[in-house]
C-alpha cells in the first residue's frame, strides 16, 4: 500500500479555518436558539424552575428535541476538528459545511427540524442575525490556487 493512500491529505487551512469558524458561528447559533425556545416554554408553559430542570427539558421535553439535529452538528464538527486519529480532510470539512447549509435551511411548510427553524427565525431577530452569520460561513469554500 502506498504512502498516499495510507495516509489522507490533511485538511488545506482555508477549509479547516473556515469550518472552525462555522463551528462557532452554529454553537453561537444553538445557545440563541435555546434561549429563544426558552423563553417562548416559559411563556406558554410557566418559569422554569432551576438551571438542572432545564438541562433535563433540553435533553427529554419534546418542546425542545427539534435542536438536536443542531446540537449534534456542532458535536460532529468538533469531533472532525479535534480528531488526531483521522486527520480532517478537504473533502470532510466540504460534506460537514454542505450538511450544515442543508440543516440550516428553514421552511414554513416543512416538518421537524425546518419548520421549528422558521418559526424561531420569524419570531425571534437574535436567532434572524444569528443564522445570517452561520449561513455566510457555510458558503462553499474555494481553495487557494
Amino acid at each position: 500500500m502506498s504512502e498516499a493512500t495510507a495516509t489522507p491529505t490533511p485538511t488545506p487551512e482555508p477549509f479547516r479555518q473556515n469550518l472552525s469558524a462555522l463551528r462557532n458561528a452554529v454553537f453561537e447559533l444553538h445557545k440563541i436558539l435555546i434561549e429563544s425556545e426558552r423563553a417562548t416554554y416559559e411563556q406558554t408553559v410557566g418559569t422554569i424552575p432551576s438551571p438542572g430542570y432545564f438541562l433535563q427539558l433540553l435533553t427529554t421535553d419534546p418542546w425542545f428535541a427539534w435542536l438536536h439535529p443542531l446540537s449534534q452538528m456542532v458535536v460532529t464538527m468538533d469531533v472532525a476538528l479535534d480528531s488526531k486519529k483521522d486527520p480532517l480532510t478537504a473533502a470532510a470539512a466540504e460534506v460537514l459545511i454542505q450538511q450544515t447549509r442543508q440543516l440550516l435551511t428553514p421552511s414554513e411548510t416543512g416538518e421537524g427540524f425546518a419548520r421549528h427553524y422558521y418559526d424561531a427565525l420569524q419570531r425571534d431577530p437574535e436567532v434572524l442575525f444569528a443564522h445570517a452569520t452561520a449561513v455566510r460561513l457555510a458558503r462553499p469554500v474555494k481553495p487557494a490556487s
